[in-house]
């Protein structure tokens, strides 16, 4: 009886600790991240370190961690609900912190509150902890407001529901994306205009699958941002198309510099996201 009370006073002592924790918060400090591998054929450093030791465990040091389990799910109680998954902080310089908080590198998510430390959320590698680990942490807030918990949602659903293009649709592009990438932070009217932009998705039609497709790109951009220095939005647009010549089966390549309120939410869900990971083999 002892036994019961001891394990149902810590249980509640947790569940109280994770009553304050939120998808996307996250601890700083001495962390250690561990994967498990084969010893015959190790794929990192650190597996490569410890091949010859007759373990199949490894540990790399990290940043910190962020909690990326739902926060429904983190304050149900740890007797039903005893495990969390995380992620570790990386840090990253300034042009791939600006890329990842547009979107454009899946691999990652953006912590709006860990970004003044250049940090941000490795999405390939998710660790399982129990609960009573995260209790101890010191908890950092990830998020300030509806709209970044909003954002950080579809960062990490983006990883797992990315839409894989046809391999002849990636070398279409592959001018485009070139410029893109080479543009982005150049102190230019196209590099602010890349800039203005919050994504970028394509509609095929009929459908990827056809012999002949008709393609519709949409550059979205910020409401804020209605003009730039330069050259206006459909010079711009025009210069961006030119990238894309008609191709195989692609007898047709559109596109409309929009905001969101400019699109229907059927276009919007008819259409998929390009982010800059995507169009690599």
């Amino acid at each position: 009886m002892a036994v019961d009370n001891e394990r149902e006073a810590w249980i509640q002592e947790i569940d109280a600790a994770l009553q304050k924790w939120c998808q996307g918060d996250y601890v700083l400090g001495e962390q250690w991240f561990i994967q498990r591998f084969d010893p015959k054929r190790p794929l990192t450093d650190e597996s490569k370190d410890v091949a010859e030791k007759e373990v199949d465990l490894a540990e790399s040091e990290v940043e910190g961690f962020v909690v990326v389990t739902q926060t429904c799910d983190i304050v149900r109680s740890c007797a039903s609900r005893p495990f969390i998954e995380v992620v570790p902080l990386l840090k990253v310089n300034e042009k791939y912190l600006h890329d990842i908080q547009r979107g454009r590198r899946p691999q990652f998510a953006y912590i709006p509150r860990a970004a003044e430390h250049r940090l941000v959320a490795d999405l390939d590698r998710v660790m399982t902890v129990e609960k009573a680990v995260v209790a101890e942490w010191e908890r950092r807030a990830g998020c300030s407001n509806d709209q970044e918990v909003r954002a950080l949602g579809q960062a990490l659903a983006r990883k797992r529901v990315r839409f894989a293009f046809p391999d002849d649709f990636i070398e279409l592009v592959r001018k485009l994306q070139g410029r893109l990438q080479d543009k982005h932070d150049k102190e230019s009217p196209e590099g602010e205009a890349l800039r203005a932009l919050r994504e970028l998705r394509v509609r095929a039609a009929p459908s990827w699958n056809d012999t002949e497709i008709e393609l519709m790109f949409w550059f979205i951009r910020h409401e804020e941002q209605v003009q730039f220095q330069g050259t206006g939005w459909n010079q711009q647009l025009a210069k961006w198309l030119a990238l894309i010549p008609d191709s195989g089966r692609f007898k047709s390549i559109e596109g409309l510099v929009v905001t969101l309120e400019d699109m229907t939410a059927k276009e919007y869900v008819e259409s998929d996201p390009l982010d800059l990971d995507h169009l690599s083999h």
